[in-house]
């Protein structure tokens, strides 16, 4: 139950599908030859128009040359991906080049190659775009042919006016891009939790379904387990009679007949444990947390555990995978971080079912308090800081344990102690309907939900 390990889980690689490149350049190609059209029949503006129409068709050839070497679903590496927007770049300079540079309206799209870097590729490639992006523009203020204008003489803007549209360019990329970036990295690693959340919650289902297992597994063995006690017996009845056996042969057949008896007698035990309901069928609470706090009774730490006496009968719920994971990782937490001793204290009324763990550790910290339960946010500490005690995370933990929670309709709430007590305290409260209607089933909802 403890923090995903980066070994166990790794985010997905960025790898960008060729047939989205192809789109997006072939939609560049179209707006291309739509704008010097229009510029130049609708306008009467008179443009370079076969050096224009020599680039859009390079670009043209270079995506048939795309389509025909590599299937459309192929997908590209990054520093692929990176080099074919590295080009739109490229053509979109040669094209302002010819056609006013910067006093060009059109400048602007230098933000959309890089705003794509932003969103699909990794923060070393988008700076070597965003970069290139602003050299280009940079050398277009200096070196261009004159902006297409129909007057006599050139349309020819201020030395401020111009460096102020440059100063925007560069201000458009770093700003939009380094937006862009932030919002699609926290999509990327809220989709990245919640695929090992899933992962979590399979291998806790399938854990809990070894009961089901075990008891079907009884039922199939029992009948042949009793054709062979019974044919056995009936060996030996006959071999006692029988002078030409000799001893040892007889005694090969009681042994058979014993372990025989001996497997019907274990798969009678699993048997009634399956069927008998707890422990694989519905637990009581304090149940619940004995099964969550066994498991961590032998690391050092003082475990004290309160159940406290109600008047009300004892919440008792279906054996779910989602609560058992959720309540053991985040007490393995309040294990990790504690000193001496751990709390878990639980109380029930009619309306309210709820288990708090503390811990006398250092707590948490309040800019970490402020966004505990977010994926890839740990409190652990560092290999460096660890000297050599392998405590680090992906800080998924948390998460995983707050979502499957939820997905019960517990509230997971995160505290420290109120000074002079040091330390955390997890608040987990359900409503007593949840609590005691919360069945196998409900996990599943979490596949669904994160699906979509």
């Amino acid at each position: 139950m403890s923090d995903i390990a980066a070994s166990d889980f790794r985010p997905s690689r960025r790898d960008v599908s060729l047939d989205t490149v192809l789109r997006l350049r072939w939609l560049a190609v179209l707006g291309q030859l739509t704008t010097i059209f229009v510029v130049t029949q609708g306008l009467d503006f008179d443009v370079p128009v076969i050096p224009c129409l020599a680039i859009i068709g390079f670009s043209a050839l270079l995506n048939l040359a795309l389509q025909i070497a590599f299937n459309r679903v192929h997908r590209l590496a990054p520093r692929y991906a990176a080099a074919l927007l590295a080009i739109n770049i490229a053509e979109l300079a040669a094209l302002l080049a010819l056609t006013g540079g910067l006093q060009n309206p059109f400048s602007f799209l230098f933000l959309a190659p890089v705003l794509i870097a932003a969103t699909a590729l990794t923060t070393r490639l988008t700076l070597a775009l965003g970069f290139f992006a602003v050299v280009c523009a940079s050398v277009l203020g200096f070196y261009h042919l004159p902006l297409p204008w129909n007057g006599d003489e050139p349309l020819v803007l201020p030395r401020t006016y111009m460096i102020g549209v440059w100063l925007s360019i560069v201000l458009a990329i770093c700003v939009t891009s380094l937006y862009a970036f932030q919002v699609t990295e926290e999509a990327r690693k809220l989709s990245d939790a919640l695929a090992a959340t899933e992962l979590v919650l399979t291998h806790e289902q399938h854990l809990t379904q070894l009961d089901g297992l075990a008891a079907a597994a009884a039922h199939e063995l029992g009948t042949p387990l009793s054709t062979i006690v019974l044919i056995s017996r009936e060996l030996e009845k006959a071999v006692e009679t029988d002078a030409t056996l000799d001893g040892e042969a007889r005694g090969d057949l009681k042994t058979l007949r014993e372990q025989a008896q001996r497997c019907r007698d274990i798969l009678a035990k699993i048997t009634q444990l399956s069927s008998s309901g707890a422990p694989f069928d519905r637990m009581p609470l304090s149940t619940l947390i004995e099964e969550t706090v066994a498991p961590h009774r032998d690391f050092g730490i003082a475990i004290k555990v309160r159940v406290a006496i109600a008047p009300k009968p004892e919440p008792v719920g279906m054996r779910n995978p989602a609560i058992l994971y959720g309540v053991g990782n985040i007490l393995e937490n309040a294990v990790d971080f504690a000193r001496e001793a751990v709390e878990v204290n639980a109380w029930w009324n009619d309306e309210t079912v709820e288990i708090v763990i503390s811990d006398d550790g250092p707590g948490i910290a309040p800019e970490i308090l402020k966004r505990i339960g977010q994926p890839y946010l740990t409190r652990r500490r560092t290999s460096e800081e660890s000297s050599g005690d392998n405590r680090g995370g992906l800080g998924l933990g948390v998460f995983i344990a707050r979502t499957l929670l939820e997905r019960t309709d517990a509230k997971v709430s995160f505290a420290n102690r109120v000074f002079p007590d040091h330390g955390a305290v997890v608040t987990i409260a359900w409503p007593r309907a949840s609590f005691d209607t919360a069945d196998a089933a409900a996990p599943a909802n979490l596949v669904q939900a994160t699906a979509t």
